[in-house]
């Protein structure tokens, strides 16, 4: 009768040789921690930017609790909420014929694009205004909605500002000028954090460039 195969013997790795490299490094390695670290740092810059901007917005803000600023910057902020620049693309054909028709209908048009944009980044980062989320501001105007990034009235007083500086470089100074204080009413008047007007002027200077390569 045919004696049973004997069963091999199961094979271990010795004591003294290394285990196969699986690419996978146990919790607790340095490959581990870099990632933490870098997500720490993340969050404290984050976190450091958040309390900075705060105190700007309410250093800011403390200018408001005096009459003599806050109501120039409340007729700025007016101004800025369309009335200035309707007034102006109304006048332009009269006062400088089909160059002034040209240059109104590229300022309607840059407005429109940027509103459009506007809009959909305000309800796509839904930000609450300063006077909503951050105690000891409240607001000293009218808003048009809820939410807070960009400021419309900033990126809208850059573009046309820009705009119309080229063709009219004497009105230059004027129309920069308004454009800062349009930035400068938002965060005083409790509406608008710092990085809000910051980020309305960079759309506004950079769908002006676009416009002047275009229509120059």
């Amino acid at each position: 009768m045919p004696s049973r195969p004997r069963p091999l013997p199961l094979r271990s790795w010795p004591e003294t040789a290394a285990p196969p490299d699986t690419g996978i490094s146990a919790p607790g390695t340095s490959s581990d921690k870099a990632p933490g670290r870098a997500a720490a740092l993340i969050t404290a810059i984050v976190v450091w930017a958040a309390a900075a901007e705060r105190i700007g917005a309410l250093t800011l803000h403390r200018l408001a609790a005096r009459p003599a600023v806050v109501w120039p910057l409340l007729a700025v902020s007016w101004l800025g909420d369309g009335k200035l620049w309707y007034a102006v693309l109304l006048a332009l054909p009269f006062l400088d014929g089909w160059r002034g028709v040209r240059w109104g209908l590229v300022a309607v048009a840059v407005g429109g694009v940027n509103l459009a944009l506007c809009c959909a980044m305000k309800h796509r980062t839904a930000r609450l205004r300063p006077f909503r989320s951050c105690p000891g501001i409240r607001a000293c105007g009218p808003t048009l909605d809820e939410f807070s990034f960009p400021s419309g009235h900033t990126m809208h007083a850059v573009a046309f500002g820009m705009l119309l500086s080229h063709p009219y470089p004497a009105a230059a100074p004027w129309l920069l000028g308004f454009g800062v204080l349009v930035a400068l009413s938002r965060v005083v008047l409790g509406l608008h954090y710092p990085s809000d007007v910051a980020a309305g002027a960079v759309i506004g200077w950079a769908s002006a460039i676009a416009a002047l390569l275009i229509a120059v």
